[in-house]
């Protein structure tokens, strides 16, 4: 997290929560969502707008982690932003080499690989759970192939229970204000 954060988080500790406003597809691209986008429903069907300026992007995956119940979001200074996610907090590019970085940069490493009822690849890694970028499928395949991973059946439904992460933080939100 980077230093100016943290800092404007111990000036202003009070600062209420963003939920709904920004968006991790399948593909590791960020989705800004406004008001008249949330209006027309969720994510993914209702993407919003992809952020495409660098150094925002840059600076969203300096502050991405995750809190103790599971829900991902990017600490911008004071304010905590939820994440609505896709699929997964995380999707991995291989490279050649076989080494899997998280869409945010870090590496990773893989401790178990998982296919679910679409054909799609995930990892479970040293950083969480993940998706394969689809660009990154043909890797994967050898991967498998070469006996470096051997994927296991998973649902894709239980993915969120089994390895502890919330999809949408907004529809959790909403539940907890609307709860008597």
């Amino acid at each position: 997290m980077d230093d100016i954060v943290r800092q404007a988080m111990a000036k202003w500790p009070n600062v209420p929560h963003c939920y709904g406003w920004l968006a991790l597809d399948a593909r590791g691209n960020w989705y800004m969502r406004d008001d008249r986008v949330q209006a027309l429903g969720p994510f993914p069907a209702h993407k919003g707008s992809m952020l495409r300026h660098e150094k925002l992007v840059d600076f969203i995956h300096r502050n991405y982690d995750r809190d103790d119940a599971g829900r991902w979001y990017f600490q911008n200074g004071p304010q905590r932003v939820y994440i609505e996610l896709e699929c997964t907090p995380h999707v991995w590019r291989i490279a050649a080499d076989g080494a899997v970085t998280s869409h945010t940069g870090p590496l990773a490493q893989p401790r178990a690989c998982f296919t679910d009822e679409a054909g799609r690849v995930y990892l479970d890694t040293d950083l969480g759970i993940g998706l394969v970028h689809t660009l990154d499928m043909a890797l994967a395949a050898d991967a498998i192939e070469d006996g470096r991973w051997t994927p296991l059946p998973v649902s894709s439904a239980e993915l969120p229970s089994r390895f502890g992460f919330v999809t949408s933080p907004a529809a959790e939100n909403a539940s907890a204000r609307t709860a008597p």
